[in-house]
């Protein structure tokens, strides 16, 4: 029964998504209606307040920029987390709602990541959680690999693909957007559920034993986790981070 509230809410939620990518005058604000409903910033547009590097506990010194209401990640060499690194909310969550508003540049990578453990991977390369892929899928080789396509815009990295058909257009801002309830887990996109899974449980623990993640303990089943904005060396544009925290 939770299951099926959850996503009869989520569905509700992908129409008024819908509209209000559409209708959003003053970006990095909260309107009446989200004050109302409990939604929180995470960016406000004009700091990097509330957030802190994935490896240190202050901001990056480079690598990052805030800019016109923009949290930018600045053009590097590619590589993943070479640059200023990923960078990580101060704060962690356990049941929420987390909405993204993101613009890519050609051949870009990037990602958002969710229960995310960052005593994991102390040395180089990304910090360790699941991911809601951004990525140019026309441009960047790695949506040739991975399998079925799980490693595409929107897919959660390296375990579960999306379809091709999926509303996106890279050369404006879209909406992605993360559910988080218990151990049930969404992914949508522009207003469109791109797929939903299960963690904490035989099946997803066998799938990740199949993926990229399989020598990293407890992959994907923490309780509480902050939320990470990856850096893979490609400049990548974010804003309208908020986030609704659910029972």
């Amino acid at each position: 029964m939770k299951k099926i509230i959850l996503l009869a809410f989520a569905l509700l939620g992908g129409m008024a998504l819908q509209a209000q990518v559409r209708a959003e005058a003053n970006d990095n604000q909260l309107t009446k209606e989200e004050v109302r409903d409990g939604w929180k910033l995470l960016f406000d547009g004009k700091t990097t307040q509330g957030w802190r590097s994935a490896k240190a506990e202050t901001f990056p010194k480079g690598g990052w920029e805030v800019s016109n209401g923009i949290l930018r990640v600045l053009p590097g060499n590619g590589q993943e987390s070479a640059n200023g690194g990923d960078i990580v909310t101060t704060r962690t969550f356990k049941n929420f709602i987390l909405k993204v508003d993101f613009k890519i540049t050609p051949g870009a990578n990037s990602g958002i990541k969710y229960f995310v453990n960052t005593d994991l991977n102390k040395g180089p390369g990304s910090a360790i959680g699941c991911e809601f892929q951004i990525l140019d899928d026309d441009l960047h080789p790695d949506a040739k690999l991975g399998v079925k396509g799980n490693r595409k815009l929107g897919a959660l990295y390296d375990l579960i693909p999306v379809s091709d058909d999926k509303p996106f257009n890279k050369d404006e801002f879209n909406t992605a957007v993360v559910i988080v309830q218990g151990n049930h887990v969404e992914h949508w996109l522009n207003g469109t559920k791109l797929l939903e899974y299960e963690r904490n449980n035989q099946m997803w623990n066998a799938l990740v034993a199949y993926s990229k993640y399989k020598d990293w303990p407890n992959f994907g089943n923490f309780t509480e986790a902050p939320i990470l904005l990856q850096d893979h060396g490609h400049e990548v544009f974010y804003k309208n981070i908020k986030i609704k925290e659910l029972p």
